[in-house]
């Protein structure tokens, strides 16, 4: 267990030393749209699939928009790696938020998954 979590560290590491900062902040941009997306969503409608499909939706939207904004911008374009970069942190929140939310199956007073 010791190996794979050195290998998986080191392999993370050398991955994330080749994704240039820029995608990380299009990613982190990304998770946090959707995050408050979805929290805010969810507390208005208790839809758990609502405020998912609108959590995914405002991350495409924001980055759509910031990379419409961008291609204005004199010796600029629209980069769709960055717009995948938002997409993708949009979905990581989906997929994690889709993953701690299963229902528990009560059997003989305990909880399990």
């Amino acid at each position: 267990m010791r190996k794979l979590a050195i290998i998986l560290f080191l392999t993370l590491n050398t991955v994330s030393a080749q994704i240039a900062k820029d995608k990380k902040k299009h990613y982190t941009a990304g998770v946090f749209t959707s995050a408050v997306t979805y929290t805010y969503v969810y507390n208005k409608t208790k839809d758990k699939n609502k405020a998912l499909f609108y959590s995914l939706a405002s991350a495409v939207l924001i980055g759509s928009l910031k990379e419409t904004f961008d291609s204005k911008q004199k010796n600029n374009k629209f980069d769709s790696k960055d717009l995948l970069a938002t997409t993708l942190g949009g979905i990581s929140v989906n997929v994690t938020i889709k993953l701690f939310n299963k229902k528990r199956k009560k059997w003989n007073n305990y909880y399990y998954w």
